[in-house]
């Protein structure tokens, strides 16, 4: 019996807003346990309205299936029907049973989060052990780390039941060139890699007669002014990781220069890494919610390039051509500032199925789950519909025979030259803090800081009012290089505080800047 499956995504926004009030009274709720039971019942509905309105455009039957599976992921449709119709039909052969799969899609990482959150709080407030989700499918290590953190993720079977998978020798590596791919409790593990790299568009660049970008640098040029597209790092898990390896890439640079001391170069890398920031900020003409934009908007003449992780990058790559056939886009690696992350699963705490969780994650591990990320559509073992154009995991399936099949012919990220090492105590403890000054220096001061930075090439780049735009003393790395006490905090008063009294100081440096370059300081 072939289970009816459904593959819908939910609008990036969720309905419920940060600025949501509600007051409660004594007279109206005289007792606490009665205020708590209503703060209950409002978690219980951030989490359970999206979910609800998400089953509402499910097409087919749960109740045909014989067994259920509940999975909560940012992954685009095309990942989502093609893994979920092969493991339908692994799930068949092995136990001769169907399965229905239940994708529960709010949003990007950010909202993933979100609703995690506020179920498991819930949940904890009422005494339920879980929040009826199964499995975690999608997203970044350090958002898994953080979920793991928090106890909300259980060990994993595969490591018992397949650990000649793992270790030494295994096809698993448990790190790579500085990135972890599964942890030491193994209650997560990488199912294939992601790079997060540029594209861009050759034809437009072309006529706007600018080179074509081959590192982060590049894009900082005053030449590419209004033809950069950047995506929120507060939207998005692995474009706030695009930005701490920027980050990193220039205190890895400054490390290696025998004229600073340690101490010296983390402190210049950091503010290097954060004024190219800056300077990519004040060249994009936007930034977005949706990371999946940015490559679409590039093929479309929209842009002349901008960042995004290799899966959007590759596969517009593939879908946009000229009607000479050649690329409207093109992606790459830029040279240093990028590595290979881990995209990782885990079952979750209270998971409702937790037999078909943990046989989904090792069906996802298997060589033929780990086919579906590269193979063509339609080879043997690969996707049915559409090539999904990510990287496997499994160092073995990278032979000359599989590679035949692949979309990614030429591609061996364990052999490929010039990996980038990332170490993890150089920006790691500052990455929510990374990406909350993204937004509160170059998303919330956009205006400002687009009229400054032209004036200043207006003006010829004067040295004076440069210093002043770049000015980040106030978020240098001995304060902040670790995670700012405040703009981590818990308290979202506090943090809010914060973000407001820094963005006030960069908005004013930004106009200030402008007044000095155009009056030729």
């Amino acid at each position: 019996m072939t289970p009816s499956l459904s593959w819908v995504s939910f609008p990036p926004k969720s309905p419920i807003t940060d600025n949501t009030k509600l007051s409660l009274t004594n007279n109206l709720f005289p007792t606490l346990k009665t205020r708590a039971l209503i703060l209950i019942g409002l978690l219980a509905g951030i989490v359970a309205l999206p979910l609800a309105l998400r089953r509402q455009t499910s097409s087919g039957s749960a109740s045909a299936a014989d067994d259920r599976l509940v999975i909560l992921s940012p992954h685009n449709e095309s990942i989502r029907q093609e893994v979920g119709e092969a493991f339908a039909s692994y799930w068949q052969q092995r136990n001769g049973r169907s399965v229905y799969l239940d994708w529960r899609s709010p949003g990007g990482t950010s909202e993933i989060r979100m609703v995690l959150d506020a179920g498991f709080k819930a949940a904890a407030e009422t005494g339920r052990d879980g929040i009826g989700m199964d499995v975690l499918f999608g997203g970044g290590e350090p958002d898994f780390a953080g979920q793991a953190k928090h106890g909300r993720l259980l060990p994993l079977e595969v490591f018992t039941s397949h650990p000649e998978w793992f270790g030494p020798g295994g096809p698993i590596l448990q790190a790579f060139c500085g990135e972890r791919f599964y942890p030491p409790d193994h209650v997560w593990v990488g199912t294939c890699l992601s790079q997060f790299g540029i594209c861009y568009n050759p034809e437009l660049l072309a006529r706007l007669h600018l080179p074509a970008p081959t590192t982060w640098d590049d894009l900082g040029a005053p030449s590419y002014v209004g033809a950069i597209a950047l995506a929120d790092p507060t939207k998005s898990g692995s474009v706030a990781r695009s930005f701490e390896l920027l980050v990193q890439d220039q205190m890895q640079r400054a490390l290696r220069q025998p004229a600073l001391n340690r101490a010296a170069a983390l402190e210049a890398g950091w503010a290097n890494g954060l004024r190219l920031i800056q300077r990519m900020a004040a060249n994009a003409r936007y930034f977005t919610d949706s990371s999946s934009k940015i490559p679409q908007d590039v093929g479309q003449g929209n842009a002349a390039a901008g960042m995004c992780i290799d899966l959007y990058g590759r596969s517009y790559a593939a879908e946009l051509r000229t009607r000479d056939g050649e690329p409207r886009v093109v992606w790459l690696a830029p040279k240093g500032g990028t590595t290979l992350s881990a995209d990782p699963i885990g079952v979750l705490k209270g998971a409702p199925h937790p037999q078909v969780a943990q046989a989904f994650v090792e069906f996802c591990l298997s060589p033929q789950g780990q086919t579906l990320w590269c193979g063509r559509p339609g080879s043997p073992g690969g996707p049915r519909h559409r090539a999904l154009h990510r990287t496997p995991i499994r160092q073995d399936l990278y032979t000359p025979a599989m590679l035949a099949n692949s979309t990614l012919p030429d591609l061996n990220p364990f052999t490929a030259a010039g990996n980038f090492t990332y170490q993890r105590e150089l920006t790691g403890a500052a990455f929510n803090t990374l990406r909350m000054l993204v937004r509160i220096s170059c998303i919330d001061a956009h205006e400002e800081m687009k009229a400054a930075w032209r004036a200043l090439i207006a003006a010829g780049m004067p040295a004076g009012a440069v210093a002043v735009f770049g000015d980040v003393s106030r978020v240098a790395y001995h304060s902040c290089g670790h995670g700012d006490p405040e703009l981590d905090s818990t308290d979202p008063l506090r943090a809010e505080a914060r973000a407001a009294d820094l963005g006030a100081w960069f908005r004013a440096n930004y106009r200030k800047a402008e007044a000095m370059a155009r009056a030729g300081h």
